[in-house]
């Protein structure tokens, strides 16, 4: 199906996305809305029938997250799907991920691996909770980002106990950093010739969410709590 994208400034970029669930198919969507040539390589359905990484093909949910994107299904896990995809990769200016660390290493999905046969490459990686350190490897949700990530003690009624963002916030706003820093990695790109890994997760997007509560609490000492439909820069 033909597509008028809301924007032509990705017009010739080719991206790769390998992305699942929502938070790396958000940061694609983006991508494919600016303009950017966008296949979506997808498990075969034997390896993954009934949709538990990502909603059915033909829910509103799976097409609002893949649209304007092509399809291709590869099994990673095998040499001729990794042939297949190191093609596609030698030839491609970004590829998008949200795997586990440690599955992204297994797979050859790494920086250091596509970048020996494509200088130029761009890598957006999201992850739970970073690339390194003792969370690294945990996969991350949602709601186990705002907890975290301090959002939900500062969401709801005073004295009523945490309470979740009524949106995937957390999904959502590190898919938009991501695709945001592919987009200056780009940009980058045009001076140095050379590409970059860009990485963001889903906790790292929550704590920069908090914006002047954690501002004041790290200058100030001050623990922000729950203030309703207070605002709380506003009202004592």
């Amino acid at each position: 199906m033909s597509y008028i994208p809301a924007s032509d400034a990705l017009k010739g970029i080719k991206v790769l996305d390998l992305t699942r669930v929502r938070s790396g198919p958000t940061c694609v969507r983006q991508l494919a809305d600016w303009g950017a040539e966008v296949i979506k390589i997808e498990t075969p359905e034997a390896l993954e029938p009934d949709g538990t990484l990502g909603a059915k093909r033909h829910t509103a949910d799976f097409q609002n997250l893949q649209r304007n994107k092509r399809s291709l299904t590869l099994n990673l896990k095998e040499p001729d799907g990794q042939v297949i995809f190191k093609l596609l990769a030698e030839k491609a200016d970004v590829v998008v991920e949200n795997f586990r660390p440690d599955v992204k290493q297994r797979l050859g999905i790494n920086y250091e691996s596509l970048s020996t046969f494509n200088p130029g490459i761009i890598l957006g990686s999201i992850s739970g909770f970073g690339q390194d350190g003792p969370y690294a490897k945990r996969p991350g949700f949602d709601q186990i980002a705002q907890g975290m990530g301090g959002l939900m003690s500062i969401t709801g009624e005073k004295g009523r106990g945490p309470m979740r963002v009524g949106i995937p916030i957390a999904d959502l706003t590190a898919g938009l950093f991501c695709a945001m820093g592919i987009f200056i990695a780009l940009i980058e790109r045009e001076n140095s010739g050379k590409g970059q890994w860009v990485h963001t997760s889903l906790l790292q997007a929550m704590c920069f969410m908090l914006d002047f509560q954690g501002a004041r609490y790290l200058m100030q000492g001050e623990v922000p709590t729950q203030a309703g439909n207070n605002h709380p820069t506003s009202i004592p």
